[in-house]
């Protein structure tokens, strides 16, 4: 096999560029990626007058240099919490939960909860029901199942509370599990009203109702109800219960909750199921490395998991200091990374192939051949 001096060069070229792709496959595929701007985002939900979701996500990426240097995204900033700090804001939020028992800020949260923990809320929601009823108009059977539930663990909660007394604590547990129970109601309800609750879960709740309603007991939703408490807990809740499809789907997305806290329905936002997915190695990934590589999308969670926490931190910190690379460098670092390994193997194997004496060998081989002997006459 035989190649001319120029492209035995150029195969050369092509051999070394590969190799040095092989060899920094890994910080090729951090440098390759593009960190999020959350500034777009941030303006549509203002625009739509989602201030606590637009603070929630704002706040999530000004923990990084790249955004809370932008002054865009600081004057954003400034606008929401001027918003959420008038007293006219605060005050309607506040009678979203108490008229309503909805409300996507603290304060509304607070009295929604309230009144539903005091049986205000549960009353109040089997009377509404129950008129809907009498005057002929559609009936809520998951609100009304939700109220019952309500009912219920209200005068559960009252008995475990007080046999915790007479026992000096032993009763504790059971206590703790009646108010899990409550929680749920309350975030369900406020879900439900906000068209936030998933169908699965409403076809469950009816049917769990009526074992409740039966057996007066709460057995048979407390692990569910469990799960949903953890999520009340987490701001944007009622939005990561909504992108739940059954009860397994639901328990991993409490154990994210509980992991990343605040941080979880921005998480999400970014990376949906893939996140669920790294959010369940957060033991070997770690939390900071996952919120880091979500500032990077979908494909810095890929590539997190890829390659492990220790080299990903290490890669983004160098690309972070040659920020000022370009477009062009960034062009060129996304389509290294995005040759196959098998291409760069093969150009490689060319290089090689390309280099190898041929004519010498050649001439080596026939050189050991004998010449044939030539019999006498």
């Amino acid at each position: 096999m035989f190649f001319r001096l120029p492209v035995k060069i150029i195969l050369l070229i092509l051999a070394c560029i590969s190799a040095a792709v092989i060899w920094q496959q890994a910080q090729l595929a951090v440098l390759a990626l593009g960190r999020i701007d959350p500034v777009p985002e941030v303006e549509t939900l203002i625009a739509e007058e989602r201030y606590a979701e637009a603070a929630d996500y704002l706040d999530f990426f000004l923990n990084y240099d790249y955004v809370r240097d932008d002054p865009n995204a600081q004057a954003l900033h400034a606008e929401i919490e001027k918003v959420r700090g008038s007293l006219s804001y605060r005050a309607s939020k506040l009678g979203e939960g108490l008229f309503e028992g909805t409300s996507d800020e603290a304060i509304g949260k607070a009295a929604g909860v309230i009144t539903d923990f005091f049986v205000i809320g549960d009353l109040r929601d089997l009377a509404a029901q129950g008129s809907n009823w009498v005057q002929g108009e559609e009936v809520d059977e998951v609100v009304a199942a939700l109220a019952a539930i309500g009912v219920v663990a209200t005068a559960a909660q009252v008995a475990s509370a007080a046999a915790t007394v007479g026992t000096a604590g032993a009763a504790a547990p059971a206590a703790a599990g009646t108010t899990g129970v409550k929680g749920g109601v309350t975030i369900l309800k406020a879900a439900r009203k906000l068209g936030k609750l998933p169908p699965w879960l409403g076809k469950t709740l009816v049917n769990s109702a009526q074992t409740v309603k039966k057996t007066k007991k709460l057995d048979s939703v407390t692990d569910l109800f469990n799960d949903v408490y953890r999520l009340a807990r987490t701001p944007g809740g009622l939005n990561l219960l909504s992108k739940t499809s059954d009860a397994a789907s639901l328990r991993r997305m409490a154990k994210a909750a509980e992991t990343f806290g605040d941080s979880t329905a921005t998480l999400y936002r970014i990376g949906g199921p893939t996140f669920l997915k790294t959010a369940a190695r957060a033991k070997q990934l770690g939390t900071e490395s996952i919120k880091l590589a979500s500032t990077y999308g979908v494909k810095g969670l890929r590539v997190l998991d890829k390659i492990g926490p220790t080299r990903f931190i290490k890669y983004s910190a160098r690309a972070s200091k040659i920020a000022y690379k370009g477009d062009f460098f960034d062009l060129i670092a996304r389509f290294l990374a995005m040759l196959p390994t098998w291409l760069l193997y093969l150009l490689c194997g060319l290089g090689i192939v390309a280099w190898i004496p041929w004519q010498w060998l050649k001439r080596l081989g026939q050189s050991l051949i004998p010449e044939k002997q030539i019999p006498a006459a």
